[in-house]
């Protein structure tokens, strides 16, 4: 099941990635509405990340698109250190669980 995060820090939305990747999912991360729309417009991904830099706008829209393009679940993420062991208890669970439904 892929996964695309986004996020408004470049260098936090690469942590999650480094640490999804490392543990053998797939996913994509990147840090502008426009770009995330564009990916979801695919209907590759199963699961959107929304980061907590997020604003109340932004994740209102990133939901309806995700939801006219088959992404299963959406997760409201806010890091916090260390951000390898929030992803692994916070993020991973949830996307396996999608994928195991889907």
């Amino acid at each position: 099941m892929k996964t695309l995060v986004l996020g408004r820090t470049p260098a936090r939305v690469a942590a999650v990635l480094d640490t999804l990747r490392a543990d053998g999912f797939d996913a994509e991360g990147v840090s502008t509405d426009d770009e995330a729309r564009a990916l979801m417009e695919t209907e590759v991904f199963g699961v959107l990340i929304i980061g907590g830099g997020v604003g109340p706008g932004s994740r209102a829209a990133m939901k309806e698109c995700a939801a006219r393009h088959r992404v299963r679940r959406v997760i409201d993420g806010a890091l916090s250190e260390p951000f390898d062991a929030y992803v692994r208890r916070e993020f991973e669970p949830v996307i396996r669980e999608a994928a195991a439904s889907g």
